[in-house]
């Protein structure tokens, strides 16, 4: 099957119509089975009977939906996702589009109508797909002929393939799957472009196998939710710069001739602003600034906590200083009371004054000593976040506060309109 199906690929555009392998398969080793009677000389195992006719509807079993219901939801998720997967590959093709609502309303009546017959879960049959597309069968006219012939076989030649051994039948599901076992194929490329899908992609392959379809589904659905997680809390964060005489920004880290502009960082993350990486992004866009926002901000406040008691004993030294004055004033006019009536009034405050004056230079020199700010403007581009919770709000609002609190200005670009 192998080798006429490779011949089938390889020359099928001189063949018209592709060699029916798997019939034949099947109807040589049915008649190799009848006429040795593998099943008594060798103990085969065989189909056996198979009982012919429609059985008449019947409503399904209300009592049975408990037991199933598991099973059911994880079979619909992967027939859902399969036929689309096949679908949507046969659209590009042949150049059509596909709506997957009416695919999903088309299984879910079709699964429903068959119900009432006892019919298998419907679904989408890749290697019969293939084959009907390659010889030309893109109408309902093909599916009408399938189903036709489906029908002869229930009704009538069902019975001939009592003696089919299950090997046979076991080889033509491993054939038809050689597209599913391509796909191992894809794990060297899935290395190099993204590990994190690649670990999903072996997850769910392993979780299938050792936990069978359903829980196998569900390990695998879960582990995806939690890689989306994970992959949120390792952005990449970026400082932008103007490409020289254009309106682009990029990452001035990667692009060379992408240069910031003097006073203003530009700050970018590459992932959407949420709870689980709010205080991530906080944390970024101080340490992507180049300051310790912290450290200005402590000394900032220890530079005001240190004016104000400056000023204090300025008072205090004033008040001391216009304590002694007006005694030494009060001593004076007692010797003096016709000379002075107010004795050294345009020096009252000269104490004070020269205290003022110590302090405010003092303060100039701390000022001028400490770590100022490089920048005066940072823009957030908030253009990847697609909506914001309330946890994000309250850290952006910690950004403006902490920023403004070392004179920086701060804007937000790139908002998307709720």
């Amino acid at each position: 099957m192998f080798t006429v199906k490779f011949l089938n690929e390889k020359y099928n555009s001189k063949i018209r119509m592709p060699i029916p392998i798997e019939l034949i398969t099947l109807i040589v080793a049915t008649g190799i089975s009848y006429g040795v009677n593998l099943k008594r000389v060798y103990g085969v195992d065989i189909v056996g009977n198979i009982p012919t006719g429609l059985k008449a509807p019947i409503i399904p079993s209300t009592d049975l939906f408990a037991s199933v219901v598991g099973n059911a939801f994880a079979i619909a998720v992967v027939v859902y996702a399969f036929t689309i997967s096949l679908v949507k590959m046969f659209a590009v093709k042949h150049g059509y589009n596909v709506d997957s609502n009416q695919e999903l309303i088309a299984l879910g009546l079709s699964n429903s109508f068959g119900s009432f017959f006892q019919c298998f879960t419907i679904g989408t049959a890749m290697s019969r797909s293939l084959v009907q597309e390659s010889t030309g069968g893109n109408s309902q006219v093909a599916g009408a002929v399938s189903s036709l012939v489906i029908l002869i076989i229930i009704l009538k030649a069902g019975e001939l393939f009592e003696s089919l051994p299950k090997a046979i039948l076991a080889s033509v599901v491993v054939v038809n799957l050689k597209g599913i076992y391509k796909q191992f194929k894809d794990i060297p490329a899935l290395w190099r472009s993204n590990k994190m899908d690649l670990a999903v992609w072996l997850v769910t392959f392993l979780a299938t196998i050792l936990l069978n379809l359903d829980l196998g589904l569900a390990v695998s659905v879960a582990f995806s939710l939690v890689a989306v997680i994970f992959r949120t809390q390792w952005p990449r964060y970026s400082i932008l710069g103007q490409v020289s005489g254009t309106d682009i920004y990029r990452d001035v880290t990667q692009y060379q001739q992408a240069l910031e502009i003097p006073g203003v960082k530009i700050f970018r993350s590459s992932c959407t602003l949420y709870f689980a990486n709010a205080e991530l992004y906080a944390n970024a866009v101080k340490k992507q600034c180049g300051i310790d926002v912290d450290k200005l901000i402590e000394m900032k406040k220890k530079e005001a906590k240190k004016k104000k008691q400056l000023q204090e004993k300025a008072e205090r030294e004033a008040k001391k200083g216009l304590k002694e004055q007006k005694n030494a004033e009060d001593a004076n006019e007692k010797a003096h009371e016709l000379e002075y009536i107010y004795p050294h009034s345009p020096g009252v405050r000269e104490p004070e004054q020269a205290v003022i004056n110590e302090v405010v230079e003092e303060t100039a020199f701390n000022a001028a000593g400490s770590d100022q700010c490089p920048f005066h403007s940072l823009i957030l581009d908030l253009s990847t976040v697609s909506f914001v919770d309330t946890v994000s709000i309250k850290i952006l609002k910690n950004i403006f506060r902490d920023f403004q609190e070392i004179d920086v200005a701060v804007y937000l670009v790139g908002c998307h309109g709720m």
